[in-house]
């Protein structure tokens, strides 16, 4: 398979997945926050074939919503609102062309994504939102939800560009126990 979009590296990838291999006999099913045209599903859906656990994608498909104070970056203003916007229709046919099982896609602001739309166990959580808001709204709805030994991937955290990720991380590591935590390439990784 191949990368569709360059906002994630080989490498990211690589350890994605590394990560979701680990969560194997965690109970619960896969969700990832923020999916744009699908890279990260396509092989996360292609990882899950021949489990039982099913993977949930949800994204506003309407691009990047307004930035707040923790998302300004002196690095310079390269994401902007409405920016990184791809289709529900455009992450559906690269799905079929990967010819992966169809994940559950709810098309919304995570801030209105409601506990109904999420599963009631998760075992891994990939969380792609760039924004400070947009890693702590996910992460509110799936904690109380994820297994003993889940594992969360949060996308950017090592990016100065986005800084809100890193912040949204740290401030919720000070209220919740975290069994480890390390970064790897731009990524945070939570160990629950």
């Amino acid at each position: 398979m191949k990368l569709l979009s360059d906002q994630v590296s080989e490498r990211e990838v690589q350890v994605v997945l590394r990560e979701l291999a680990l969560t194997g006999d965690v109970t619960g099913d896969v969700v990832e926050f923020g999916c744009y045209v699908g890279t990260t599903s396509v092989y996360l859906a292609h990882a899950l074939q021949t489990t039982d656990k099913k993977l949930y994608l949800y994204d506003s498909f309407a691009g990047l919503p307004d930035k707040r104070s923790e998302d300004v970056s002196p690095a310079g203003e390269q994401f902007k609102t409405g920016e990184l916007l791809a289709t529900k229709k455009e992450l559906i046919r690269n799905l079929k062309q990967a010819n992966v099982p169809m994940p559950i896609i709810t098309k919304g602001w995570f801030s209105d994504v409601t506990p109904d739309q999420v599963p009631t166990e998760i075992s891994f959580a990939f969380l792609d939102g760039d924004y400070y808001d947009s890693i702590l709204d996910p992460l509110r709805l799936i904690w109380p939800r994820l297994s003993p030994g889940a594992i969360i991937v949060v996308d950017d955290y090592a990016n100065e560009a986005l800084p809100g990720a890193a912040k949204a991380v740290e401030d919720w590591r000070r209220t919740h126990e975290v069994k480890q935590f390390k970064v790897e390439a731009s990524l945070g990784i939570l160990y629950v």
